[in-house]
């Protein structure tokens, strides 16, 4: 089943050794009657020179570790499934999203506010990097804001046209950067724009401490929970005011 206008669900994933990640998922969504499209064909496994050399800069091996750069790699092939199976509007995912209330809900009044938007844009869903909208900029009834920036790239909306402008300006200006990183550069030089939805609709797990990542070093860890809970009390409903 489609989420209204979302046409796909893709998970950046890893072919093996999270396979408690996808059990989970399959689950969630099957209960959400959802259906998920897990992307490995980046798994590092499967590296060429050939295959990188496509995407990525030349060095792009000392730049980035084979986790990090495969992440980043599966989010790429994520766009070419976009375009290839004409997705008006799709999620991407990486593989720990945690859900902040009622997700199908929360997606369907960012998409009725996202048909307004021009066309060619990134939606950020998450709260990884803590940061919001101004307070000040906040309105009753309004869900998203433009930035600057993206949120990390563990969730986010993106329309046709962004996975097209993306591709297109692959083919000149390869990709040296982590998919978060590489999210930024696009939005500075203006192939996609960024909003953020707010309130966030996802966490990621590997941030909030309850799961690891493909990527992160950073394992399952009640400690970091509650460093996590204090910092999101903090910047939610602390900082902006004093900013």
């Amino acid at each position: 089943m489609a989420l209204g206008k979302i046409e796909g669900i893709y998970i950046v994933h890893a072919k093996k050794g999270y396979e408690i990640h996808e059990e989970r998922l399959i689950k969630i969504f099957k209960d959400l009657e959802l259906n998920i499209e897990f992307v490995t064909d980046g798994d590092p496994s499967l590296f060429s020179d050939e295959l990188l050399e496509k995407y990525f800069c030349s060095d792009i091996r000392s730049k980035l570790s084979p986790g990090i750069l495969s992440c980043t790699l599966n989010h790429i092939f994520c766009y070419e499934r976009i375009v290839k199976n004409k997705n008006r509007y799709a999620v991407v995912f990486e593989n720990d999203p945690f859900f902040l209330g009622d997700f199908k809900d929360m997606v369907q009044k960012i998409l009725s506010e996202a048909e307004e938007l021009d066309k060619g844009f990134l939606i950020s869903l998450e709260n990884t990097t803590l940061e919001f909208p101004p307070y000040k900029a906040l309105k009753r009834n309004q869900l998203l804001y433009p930035a600057n920036k993206g949120r990390c790239a563990g969730a986010y909306i993106i329309d046709l046209k962004a996975a097209q402008d993306i591709l297109d300006n692959l083919k000149l200006n390869k990709c040296c950067q982590v998919i978060d990183w590489w999210h930024n550069t696009l939005i500075d030089e203006s192939v996609v724009k960024m909003y953020w939805a707010h309130p966030p609709v996802v966490e990621q797990g590997s941030h909030n401490g309850m799961m690891s990542s493909t990527i992160s070093s950073k394992k399952k860890n009640q400690i970091r929970r509650l460093r996590w809970l204090f910092q999101k009390f903090y910047k939610t409903n602390i900082y902006p005011r004093i900013k």
